[in-house]
């Protein structure tokens, strides 16, 4: 998929909307901008802890890269309505079935070649913060693609109430993951496993970390 320079500006337009509610109106703080990759093949990894990650995720990455897209895998029901659908596919979300998806795969690894893409390989929302497994197929998704990996954590949203201001939230973005020795071995489902893991724990650590420092504060 490509997009219209109405539809980035659009995004871009949007987004700075979003982030002058995130981080003016309340404090969403953005750290490791400078971890992302400006081109190229671009995997965002993040946990998951709100509905609202998919909203504050992309001004996080796009107010560092205007004109730019973030590209997301949604689930199919929020297409279901004519508006719905004709607002998430603008912002650049695309429908995947809850089973298998042939066609969002096909999708994702296609925008892979150059595009950025997010995606929560936990699959589902932890709202109480806690960091759950990640899919094997997003292990795939990556060893297929071999996009710049950036493991990133999100913390604080999941107890923002809206409208709200003055809360407090993160996004910290980690340093691009290096795979060189898994994707040596066989494309199978152990090597995906293990790809996959290797993403959560560096997840894990940033959350920690971040953790440790509002601790300390």
């Amino acid at each position: 998929m490509k997009a219209s320079i109405f539809q980035r500006c659009w995004v871009t337009f949007s987004v700075y909307v979003i982030g002058i509610y995130a981080s003016l109106l309340n404090s969403f703080v953005i750290k490791g901008s400078e971890n992302i990759p400006r081109s190229g093949p671009v995997l965002i990894t993040s946990n998951h802890i709100s509905a609202y990650d998919t909203i504050f995720l992309p001004w996080a990455v796009i107010r560092h890269n205007p004109l730019q897209m973030v590209w997301a895998p949604a689930k199919e029901e929020l297409f279901t309505k004519m508006f719905q659908r004709l607002l998430y596919t603008s912002w650049g979300a695309f429908p995947v079935k809850r089973k298998r998806d042939m066609r969002a795969g096909r999708t994702l690894n296609d925008l892979l070649l150059d595009q950025k893409v997010m995606l929560f390989p936990e699959g589902t929302r932890h709202k109480d913060g806690q960091l759950g497994s990640g899919n094997r197929g997003v292990g795939k998704i990556i060893y297929d693609t071999r996009p710049a990996v950036i493991p990133t954590a999100l913390v604080g949203i999941n107890h923002w109430k809206f409208p709200g201001f003055g809360q407090k939230a993160a996004v910290v973005f980690g340093p691009p993951l290096e795979f060189s020795d898994l994707f040596l071995r066989e494309d199978c489902k152990e090597t995906h496993l293990l790809i996959v893991e290797r993403v959560m724990e560096a997840i894990a650590r940033l959350l920690a970390e971040e953790r440790s420092i509002d601790a300390g504060k």
